[in-house]
């Protein structure tokens, strides 16, 4: 599959809106010359570390999303007396993964000092840590350039909430040039998915400020959660999302949907119109292989988004901290 990914990605070009290919100097191999090994540097090290942690793989897959509503390695920058950095947002406080992050930029700068962005670096270790457990696998065009500005407000502002209903769902992803077909492909990313009980304990305990829970839920289910996981309003134990499976990059996510048990109302919500419901009974439906292939185009869109090329913004020589 890897020796392929440079025929593949020029079908993608093809096959994807003109704008996604021509909005910024992305391609595949960017670092052929001037870093020829960067991606195998990142590629090692994923594949050496991983299988002994697989339960990071969804981090820095989440991680990579958060960063890349603005793909440009800003989510990896610390705060300074000065700055609330993206990482102070509350969607970003339950991130974790930066130390893996950084110890590849290190061997990286190693090898090609000032060459390649902590952007890219992001976007590679989360497509190749995600395929290193079973996952799908995707092409990962480079050419990113770090940013300069991490800002708390911008981030808490433009990450997609885990209370939005499906409108909203549709308009902040709208806002960064996805569709609602991407909408419901990368929510997919929560088959090796965690929630915490804080982010939906409404839906067991106060849906509607009048002590109920939240209707679309599963009753059976909700009463699991509230005896096992979430046994007071403000615990905060950590949940699966897709119980069962949940190191298994699989269609266990859209099974659970179907049967009202996501647990996110943003989870719940895909299920509300026909369109997004129909889609996710496509999938769950059809084969995995179609799965992981439409997850893949989506990601490499996702990986598109108000990215930095050319003189904008800098290469980091160091991922948390501005140069």
């Amino acid at each position: 599959m890897r020796k392929n990914a440079g025929f593949n990605g020029l079908i993608l070009c093809f096959l994807l809106p003109l704008l996604s290919c021509s909005r910024a100097d992305l391609k595949l191999g960017f670092y052929y010359q001037s870093c020829p090994n960067a991606e195998k540097i990142v590629f090692d090290y994923v594949e050496k570390h991983i299988p002994h942690a697989p339960t990071l793989a969804a981090p820095l897959l989440r991680m990579h999303f958060h960063d890349c509503f603005g793909c440009d390695g800003s989510v990896l920058i610390n705060s300074t007396v000065k700055n609330r950095a993206e990482k102070a947002a509350v969607p970003n406080l339950t991130l974790r993964g930066f130390d893996f992050i950084d110890e590849i930029k290190g061997l990286v700068e190693e090898e090609c000092p000032g060459v390649v962005s902590c952007a890219d670096i992001l976007a590679l270790t989360a497509r190749d840590a995600v395929a290193v457990i079973g996952g799908p696998y995707w092409n990962v065009p480079t050419g990113r350039r770090d940013g300069l500005i991490s800002n708390m407000v911008e981030a808490l502002n433009n990450i997609p909430a885990p209370t939005f209903n499906l409108s909203t769902l549709q308009k902040s992803f709208a806002s960064k040039g996805l569709d609602a077909h991407d909408l419901v492909l990368l929510s997919g990313a929560h088959t090796i998915g965690i929630g915490h009980c804080q982010f939906f304990s409404n839906r067991l305990y106060n849906f509607t400020g009048k002590l109920d829970e939240d209707p679309s839920l599963d009753p059976l289910y909700a009463a699991n959660l509230k005896k096992y996981k979430c046994k007071t309003p403000t615990d905060t134990t950590i949940v699966e999302m897709d119980p069962g499976s949940f190191r298994t990059f699989d269609l266990g996510y859209y099974k659970l949907l179907l049967k009202r048990r996501g647990i996110f109302q943003s989870d719940a919500a895909l299920t509300t119109t026909g369109a997004t419901k129909a889609k996710i009974e496509q999938l769950v439906y059809g084969l995995l292989e179609v799965f992981f292939n439409e997850f893949g185009r989506s990601m490499e869109k996702l990986g598109r988004v108000e990215v930095k090329t050319g003189e904008e913004g800098e290469i980091r020589r160091h991922c948390a901290v501005v140069n």
